[in-house]
């Protein structure tokens, strides 16, 4: 859980993410911190998409992959340190990417399905 809890280290500070166990304070602050975050780099993408879209899943991926890269230079490169997400704490360079990489499949995934739903109810 040490990952998800160092999320919570903008309200408990940098030794959120040595906490192992499972609490509201740590994980379930850490969980909503999470959540909110993909839902703020969800919006800006689907308006992006709304905006120009893509005509292929492929340009859909592409553009997402896009996205998440906006979100890992934001994240870590201009907001302040209390404001990133904290997994520099637990995590390797590495491993942040990959998760990065899971925010660009989670968009692209999302404006999939959303498309294909408008579509059939369409």
């Amino acid at each position: 859980m040490r990952p998800t809890n160092s999320t919570s280290h903008w309200l408990n500070g940098r030794n959120a993410g040595n906490y192992e166990g499972m609490d509201f304070a740590h994980t379930g602050i850490g969980l909503g911190t999470h959540y909110a975050s993909a839902l703020f780099w969800a919006l800006p993408f689907e308006a992006w998409l709304a905006a120009y879209p893509p005509r292929t899943p492929s340009g859909i991926l592409r553009n997402a992959v896009a996205m998440a890269a906006v979100a890992g230079v934001v994240d870590y490169g201009i907001v302040p340190k209390r404001l990133t997400p904290g997994w520099e704490l637990t995590l390797s360079r590495k491993s942040i990417v990959w998760a990065f990489g899971s925010l660009a499949v989670g968009l692209a995934a999302g404006a999939l399905v959303t498309r294909h739903v408008g579509r059939r109810t369409a």
